[in-house]
């Protein structure tokens, strides 16, 4: 049988779209790395969502070597982590996300990737994805979720492997003190990640520097305590700045002459005014 040349031309060109086709199917399920959404998925009644263990406080855990698990919470109108910080996880790494809403219907969908999933309140969807290079995607929701859908977004930042850490900083401390006494601020240490962290910690009280080296365990917390005497630093309002990898949290302590004499003079006051009210 004689076949035309143009009617090779287009038998030829079918099967190069067929093989094509069947090569991005096959890319966009495994070679990403991306598990679809099970029939299996977990679930939360959505009134208890705020109260969970995860989704109440959700963010970013390892898990393992270069794994994972982003536990995000979509709720009108921003995804919690993603919308008023970033979701930060490192290179080379697999990450499974899990989403949940409180309230309505919101969709998770991570730009760029095949990351796509309808985010139903209660429902918990899972998608496990491979991040091999640092760069920075979108967050949307594609699904209609009120008045302010189309302001719905946020931010998923992928960081070189070298920077990327899982470090906590918390700080607590008196507000006043009087001279004489001591001035303490004591610093905690949170360690996300499956290794020990090797830091240190650095304090800044009143033009006073301090430095600690720590260890903190993995999936732990260390807690540093400052000291600088009330009389260094005199009379008046001293700030205060404690910084550990980059991580800083700062305030203001205030020595006054004696403490107790203060708060004698508050009660004092505080008499005086009620026996001119009786009067």
């Amino acid at each position: 049988m004689n076949i035309h040349t143009y009617e090779k031309l287009w038998l030829v060109a079918a099967m190069v779209l067929i093989v094509a086709f069947i090569g991005t199917i096959t890319y966009g399920s495994v070679g990403l790395g991306i598990a679809m959404v099970g029939d299996d998925s977990d679930s939360i009644d959505p009134n208890d969502v705020l109260d969970d263990e995860e989704f109440g406080d959700p963010g970013v855990q390892q898990v393992g070597e270069d794994e994972y698990e982003v536990y995000v919470r979509a709720q009108t109108f921003a995804f919690i982590p993603g919308t008023t910080e970033p979701i930060e996880i490192p290179e080379d790494s697999e990450v499974t996300f899990h989403v949940t809403s409180p309230d309505v219907i919101h969709s998770f969908s991570v730009v760029g990737t095949n990351v796509n999933t309808m985010v139903i309140p209660g429902e918990v969807a899972s998608m496990t994805v491979e991040f091999d290079e640092p760069g920075e995607y979108g967050l949307v929701c594609n699904e209609y979720c009120g008045s302010q859908h189309h302001e719905m977004e946020g931010l998923l930042v992928v960081t070189p492997e070298d920077e990327f850490d899982l470090t906590e900083l918390s700080v607590t401390g008196d507000d006043e003190v009087a001279l004489g006494d001591e001035v303490e601020l004591t610093a905690t240490v949170s360690n996300g990640l499956l290794e020990d962290l090797e830091t240190t910690v650095s304090a800044e009280i009143g033009g006073e520097e301090l430095e600690e080296d720590v260890t903190v365990p993995g999936e732990g917390e260390t807690e540093v305590t400052f000291t600088v005497d009330a009389d260094d630093l005199g009379e008046g309002d001293h700030d205060w700045t404690i910084t550990v990898d980059g991580y800083e949290d700062s305030g203001q302590v205030t020595v006054v002459e004696n403490l107790e004499d203060e708060e004698s003079a508050d009660g004092e006051d505080d008499n005086d005014d009620t026996e001119e009210n009786d009067e």
